[in-house]
């Protein structure tokens, strides 16, 4: 079976060799790079499992790089979490919007980066099993293809927004919890913001319209066709 493929992006030499030392032992295969640019051509070549990146860098930071990641088609769809000294909700925030799958606030222990890590990789097939929808709605979805139609026009999402609306349209009229979501679509194991969910139904949102998600206050979210 083959190492699964990461890239550590950090402008500081020491956060990237603890971090791809503590990773190597744990079997990953570590690619490692100093700037965004430097970044997107590795994450080219290499095209990893996983892409771990510092927001503040020179060059071109990690919102920037996570954007032209992103709209690259063969890394549309490749785990990208950002490892960061700043938490804030704000920075939290315009990371989800540039496609990160997850947010890691520094300092982190090791065993605990590891336990995340590996939490972020098992969600690579998303909610691929989850019961399909027979139901007929003026939105549908292709899981393989990653693609959403609607009105007979056909769009692609980031992979996270694909699958929590692939979550709530598998049954539609149902209300999924906030931590059904967040178990289903982020993963048990992975703690993300506390405005992760709210970003992505807003986005969701902005481009399907707002009469599709229905909000349950104090419980979570359901889909209605």
């Amino acid at each position: 079976m083959s190492k699964e493929k990461i890239l550590l992006v950090d402008d500081e030499p020491d956060i990237l060799e603890f971090i791809g030392y503590n990773l190597t032992r744990e079997g990953f295969d570590i690619t490692t790079a100093n700037n965004g640019k430097e970044a997107i051509q590795l994450a080219k070549k290499i095209k990893p499992d996983l892409i771990i990146l510092d927001v503040m860098m020179p060059e071109m930071d990690g919102i920037e790089t996570c954007h032209e990641i992103r709209a690259i088609d063969d890394l549309k769809h490749t785990l990208i979490t950002f490892l960061s000294a700043r938490g804030e909700d704000y920075s939290q925030v315009a990371g989800f919007d540039a496609g990160a799958d997850d947010y890691i606030t520094k300092p982190i222990k090791p065993r605990l980066l590891i336990s995340r890590v590996k939490a972020i990789l098992r969600r690579k097939s998303g909610v691929e099993e989850i019961e399909e929808s027979n139901t007929s709605l003026d939105i549908a979805i292709d899981r393989e293809k990653y693609l959403v139609y609607k009105d007979n026009q056909e769009f692609t999402l980031p992979k996270k927004e694909f699958e929590l609306l692939a979550l709530l349209i598998s049954k539609p009229g149902k209300v999924f919890t906030r931590e059904a979501i967040l178990d289903n679509v982020w993963g048990g194991e992975v703690i993300v913001g506390d405005r992760t969910i709210d970003v992505h139904i807003r986005k969701l949102r902005e481009k399907l319209g707002n009469e599709y998600i229905k909000t349950i206050k104090g419980v979570g979210y359901k889909f209605e066709g």
